[in-house]
């Protein structure tokens, strides 16, 4: 009868694990993360759902005779924005499957 305690007592850990991961979870999804280009004049604010929340632009930047570098920078900000939430959740919620090689 031994072991079933052990099992109870590693049940009752996954199930607080499970919740530290879920509240890690909920807490990554609200926080939001600003990728930038063009020395901070282009400006995407993105949420850890990888939703974009905001732009924001410089004026010297809106260019009508250079639409492409426009393009170019808010393509930079916004990979910046996403490998900053990729960076933020690999390190948070990599603490709870680290070994287990899990996707998260």
């Amino acid at each position: 009868m031994r072991g079933m305690g052990n099992m109870q007592g590693m049940m009752k850990k996954m199930q607080k694990m499970q919740k530290e991961m879920m509240q890690a979870q909920e807490e990554l999804n609200a926080r939001e993360f600003e990728g930038a280009a063009g020395g901070g004049m282009v400006k995407i604010t993105m949420n850890g759902q990888r939703e974009v929340l905001g732009v924001k632009l410089d004026p010297s930047v809106v260019d009508p005779e250079d639409v492409e570098m426009l393009e170019d920078l808010l393509v930079i900000a916004t990979n910046d924005a996403l490998k900053k939430v990729e960076e933020t959740t690999t390190s948070t919620m990599g603490k709870f499957t680290q070994g287990l090689n899990l996707p998260f």
